[in-house]
C-alpha cells in the first residue's frame, strides 16, 4: 500500500462525489489549490493537522482517508 497514494485517491473520490471543484475545497480547508493538486496526484505528504482540515471539509472521519478501495469487489 502507498499511503501517499491512497490518501491522494480518496480526498479527489470524496470532493468529486460532492461536486466541489479544488479551489472551492481549498478554500473550504483553508489551503492553497496548488497543495490540493498536489496531495491529489501524490506528490505531497500531509500533516495530521491537515488530514483533520481535508476531512472536516469532506464532512467524513479522517479515516476514510487512509482506506485503500479494495479492486476486486468491482
Amino acid at each position: 500500500m502507498d499511503i501517499v497514494k491512497v490518501f491522494g485517491s480518496n480526498v479527489r473520490k470524496y470532493r468529486t462525489l460532492q461536486g466541489i471543484s479544488q479551489e472551492r475545497f481549498a478554500e473550504m480547508c483553508g489551503l492553497h489549490r496548488t497543495y490540493i493538486s498536489a496531495v491529489e496526484c501524490y506528490r505531497r505528504s500531509i500533516s495530521l493537522e491537515n488530514i483533520q482540515r481535508i476531512s472536516d471539509a469532506l464532512g467524513i472521519k479522517p479515516y476514510l482517508l487512509l482506506i485503500e478501495e479494495d479492486d476486486t469487489n468491482e
